[in-house]
């Protein structure tokens, strides 16, 4: 006969609600920005990873100067933000669209799960590939 395994106990409704995911996700990014306001990324000597694609490939990836970007536009530098990481600076915009409509459709009551047609993936590839080449070769 064979063992018969407990069942995991249910989680709380609180976790299981469409706006837990956004909200643990804006938590964490306040959290983030509040140690990078402090923290100079473009200064050695702190706590603030490295990129592993960097590491492993002396490459720039696509989102190098992510970090130092967001710092300098939470200090009002957009020149050295723009020449921290062009491509990712425009991108923003997007990203935060997205992140907003995901926390209203969350506080609604509703999950949201955007997905982008395969045109677009590829687009998206295409596009971070060609950022990391073009980068590069200077």
């Amino acid at each position: 006969m064979a063992e018969q395994r407990p069942r995991p106990a249910p989680l709380p409704a609180l976790l299981r609600a469409p706006a837990t995911a956004p909200a643990a996700v804006l938590a964490a990014a306040a959290a983030g920005s509040a140690y990078l306001y402090t923290t100079n990324p473009h200064q050695p000597g702190h706590l603030l990873p490295a990129c592993p694609f960097r590491l492993v490939t002396g490459w720039l990836c696509p989102a190098c100067g992510g970090t130092r970007m967001a710092y300098d536009l939470m200090h009002g530098h957009f020149t050295q933000a723009w020449l921290d990481n062009r491509l990712l600076l425009l991108a923003s915009p997007f990203a935060l669209l997205l992140l907003t409509r995901w926390t209203v459709e969350g506080l609604r009551g509703r999950t949201w799960h955007p997905a982008l047609s395969p045109r677009t993936q590829l687009a998206v590839l295409t596009v971070a590939v060609a950022w990391t080449v073009t980068r590069n070769a200077v």
